[in-house]
């Protein structure tokens, strides 16, 4: 079992307590190790680079959303870090910021154990992960119909075809080939294929750098 070195960065010390109880039990290939905890976005930065940390659990709202802004320099500044992050909120236009911004996961602080312990490892093999009842569709911005197409300039630099947007779209959204296929009415087959394609022509070789890079260029 591997040795998983955790910081908590929070500001509720109901739901701290709550994570350093789960954590006390191995989580399955890894047994958590809590390294600390913070409740500022000072602390925090002062914390990742005294600490070894493997693993970030973030509040989304964490000073003000200070700690959110600044995911994207946490990535830069320590390349090995994973972060999880922890929202009380459903804004999808604050979800997506997180994404973009490098986060590699998002639960609600609703979620139950078992879904907080499978999120763990999803995020520590390179996964990113979406917790349940989050949406990433503008609830403002819905009337029923799919959201434009981004402007074209995305799609002619890689040599994307429109299919092959509109799939990108949906694995931005963290969708199955199935769900893909069900609501591009083609199979499950040819989905993949593009799936495929669509790795190709990125120069990536799994399905988390394909969200990312769905996040960075506005197709979600």
């Amino acid at each position: 079992m591997k040795s998983l070195n955790v910081l908590i960065a929070d500001g509720h010390p109901i739901f701290i307590e709550g994570l350093r109880n789960i954590l006390t039990f191995p989580t399955g290939r890894f047994q958590c190790q809590l390294k600390g905890v913070v409740q500022s976005d000072s602390a925090l930065e002062e914390s990742l680079r005294a600490l070894p940390v493997d693993l970030l659990f973030l509040d989304m709202n964490l000073s003000d959303g200070e700690g959110l802004k600044r995911i994207s320099s946490f990535k830069r500044g320590f390349p090995n870090l994973h972060i999880l992050i922890f929202t009380l909120s459903d804004d999808a236009r604050l979800i997506k910021a997180a994404f973009r911004g490098g986060a590699d996961g998002l639960l609600l602080k609703s979620a139950s154990r078992d879904e907080l312990l499978r999120a763990v490892e999803d995020v520590m093999d390179g996964k990113t992960v979406v917790g349940k009842g989050i949406t990433l569709t503008d609830r403002a911005s819905s009337n029923g119909f799919d959201t434009p197409l981004p402007e074209s300039r995305f799609a002619r630099k890689y040599g994307l075809t429109r299919r092959e947007i509109e799939v990108m779209r949906f694995i931005g959204q963290v969708l199955s080939n199935k769900d893909i296929a069900e609501k591009l009415y083609i199979s499950d087959q040819t989905v993949s294929v593009h799936r495929k394609n669509i790795m190709r022509k990125l120069g990536v070789n799994n399905t988390a750098s394909l969200i990312k890079i769905a996040f960075e260029n506005n197709l979600v």
